[in-house]
């Protein structure tokens, strides 16, 4: 673990010790009601604070994928402030990404780690290629396509030894997902980074729109 993985950690457990829940949801999990992520999808409540995902993944990791300077025009003349885009991720099997505006870089990368937090969602993982049928989590378990902008992305699962056939940016979010083996295919405006991110996310997001042999309820 790194220095900079240190420090968001500690941090972390100090607002935790602070926090104090403002939802349902949030007294439930100090009241130990849920005690797990699983518990909590299955609940179907909204997650609106940061500090729950905190609280039931204390191993979650952070990574800064892409920061802009962005200027709008107003009366007064232009107004500049910093875009981050956050990926966040337990490095088995859950992902979130986010982002976040502030007139500082340092404030708009803890915007958009807490942005991707409210939006962390679950993934599928399996060994979907024909090549390999190990078995093991290692990859998806069937190929997906995600869209955002004029992004499109196609993820192929891929045989296990294989690693992440793809661009660094895509790396990054897959390595904080837990998948290991991969090709992916990406179209369009592939150079604007937020619409990339968030088509790979869109992809991993859509690993659980298809009900596999291995879920039927025996």
């Amino acid at each position: 673990m790194s220095r900079q993985q240190r420090e968001d950690r500690d941090r972390r457990t100090v607002n935790l010790e602070q926090w104090v829940p403002k939802t349902r949801l949030g007294k439930m999990i100090q009241e130990g009601k849920i005690t797990t992520m699983e518990d909590l999808f299955l609940s179907g409540i909204k997650i609106s604070e940061p500090q729950i995902v905190d609280a039931l993944l204390p191993d979650i990791q952070e990574e800064v994928i892409n920061v802009n300077l962005v200027q709008k025009q107003t009366d007064a003349g232009e107004k500049s402030r910093f875009k981050a885009i956050v990926a966040v991720g337990n490095r088995d099997g859950y992902i979130g990404i986010g982002n976040g505006k502030a007139s500082q870089v340092r404030n708009a990368i803890e915007k958009a780690a807490a942005n991707a937090r409210l939006n962390i969602v679950p993934i599928k993982r399996g060994c979907g290629s024909w090549e390999c049928n190990c078995g093991q989590p290692h990859s998806v378990p069937f190929q997906v396509e995600g869209k955002c902008g004029g992004v499109r992305v196609v993820i192929v699962p891929g045989p296990r030894g294989l690693g992440l056939v793809s661009s660094e940016v895509a790396k990054t979010i897959f390595g904080l997902a837990g998948v290991k083996d991969l090709w992916m295919r990406s179209f369009g405006s592939t150079r604007t980074v937020p619409s990339y991110a968030y088509a790979i996310f869109d992809g991993l997001r859509k690993t659980y729109n298809l009900i596999t042999q291995a879920d039927w309820v025996k």
